[in-house]
């Protein structure tokens, strides 16, 4: 079963989360969180697989910040419009949104709750870890996560990269790595965006394996 549902930040803000629920009781909360293109049926399409898993999968939409509904798909005007959010976007509130959704999950299923977040997301997933206290973290292909190699996480994090990602340097990643050697970090041969299937960057080999330790990792964190 799926729904939208709306909630609130500590700051009071207010906005929109997608929600899909396993079709028995969760084996535990999942905040899967959107690329720079919004919550777009791609993202809702992974929230629903974490579902069907038995996971209580909450997208929340971190760009209703900027303007409530957007939701990009992926061609060059959609792309052009993505990178126009970016500096308009605020990390740290978009922090909040992931808190309250991470209460959401947590209320709703009364179990513990874990952060996923591709791309954009998967920064946000890592701050997740070092800011609040989810049960475990897994970041896809995090952009500029190397300028907040330096937080501290405060519960198990995995994180997936592309050998061919000409968008996030390698020397970024190992920066997360000396810091934080603890950390799970795996390479796939494949480029950018290699787990979204509608774009020509998806690589099916890659995304199988990632999503496999991906979901071992969640269920030994939090089921």
């Amino acid at each position: 079963m799926t729904e939208s549902v709306t909630l609130r930040a500590a700051d009071g803000h207010a906005f929109s989360a997608y929600v899909a629920r396993p079709s028995g009781e969760p084996v535990a909360g999942l905040v899967v969180v959107q690329e720079i293109f919004g919550v777009n049926a791609h993202i809702r399409s992974v929230a629903d697989g974490w579902a069907r898993d038995g996971f209580l999968a909450v997208a929340p939409a971190l760009f209703d910040r900027i303007r409530p509904g957007i939701e990009l798909g992926y061609g060059p005007g959609d792309m052009q419009t993505a990178m126009s959010l970016i500096p308009k976007f605020d990390i740290d509130k978009a922090i909040l949104d992931i808190a309250a959704a991470v209460d959401f999950a947590a209320g709703a299923t009364h179990t513990k709750v874990g952060v996923i977040g591709y791309c954009l997301g998967g920064t946000i997933a890592w701050l997740s870890a070092t800011r609040l206290q989810p049960a475990a973290a897994i970041g896809y292909y995090a952009g500029r996560i190397g300028n907040y190699a330096g937080e501290e996480p405060t519960c198990p994090v995995m994180l997936h990269f592309g050998s061919q990602d000409t968008h996030i340097p390698a020397a970024d990643v190992e920066k997360v790595h000396s810091a934080h050697p603890e950390v799970e970090i795996f390479w796939y041969d494949a480029g950018h965006a290699f787990n979204c299937d509608p774009r020509p960057s998806y690589n099916a080999a890659a995304a199988k394996e990632a999503r496999q330790r991906s979901l071992e990792f969640l269920k030994q964190h939090l089921a």
